[in-house]
């Protein structure tokens, strides 16, 4: 029988997000969710971000234990979630969303697919959307820290096509989405919070 998924690394940094989100979403009334993982950050943000409609998604060998956290927080902003794999050329979406929001995934995919991600973000934002990406990030190819540093071989060392990406090259990559960087937020333990709008 399947057992509801934790991740501790998302119960850890739910409130420092949320704290941030409560201002850059404030305007919002809908948000796409790219790799919720097990769910719990939707759950805990779709809690107090009342006003907003959390679309969470998934690839589809986890979508079941993030149903499992969705059933049982019986939420009436938080929609069934859907499989989405960034490497789809066309994510098929029935609609727009004012925002986009991702954590701890970018240094899980491959540089490729974070590419696809910023080229589909153009299909799925709405005119003056806005995209949120939390994680570990790099600047002009300098690690944040030594633990970060750390972490990217570890990355590498479990997928060689992982591993932290550089500010630069996400900047390129929203260009072409005509996205800009308009928030660069420190968060706690070496990540950061990085708002993109047009």
């Amino acid at each position: 029988m399947l057992q509801k998924p934790f991740a501790a690394s998302a119960e850890e940094n739910k409130k420092v997000i949320l704290e941030q989100l409560k201002d850059i979403l404030q305007d919002t009334t809908s948000v796409l969710e790219i790799g919720s993982g097990t769910g719990q950050h939707a759950v805990y943000f779709a809690r107090y971000l009342t006003a907003i409609d959390w679309q969470p998604t998934e690839i589809g060998e986890n979508l079941a234990g993030l149903e499992m956290w969705r059933q049982e927080a019986d939420l009436d902003n938080l929609a069934v979630a859907f499989e989405l794999d960034v490497a789809q050329e066309d994510w098929r979406l029935a609609r727009k969303f004012d925002a986009v929001f991702t954590a701890n995934t970018l240094h899980i995919m491959s540089s490729s697919h974070v590419e696809k991600l910023f080229a589909g973000l153009a299909s799925v934002l709405q005119e003056n959307g806005i995209f949120c990406c939390y994680g570990p990030f790099n600047k002009s190819g300098q690690f944040s820290s030594e633990s970060n540093a750390r972490f990217d071989v570890w990355l590498k060392q479990r997928d060689s096509n992982s591993g932290i990406r550089d500010l630069d090259d996400l900047k390129q990559y929203a260009k072409k989405s005509h996205l800009r960087l308009i928030q660069d937020i420190e968060m706690p333990v070496n990540n950061r919070l990085l708002v993109w709008g047009r």
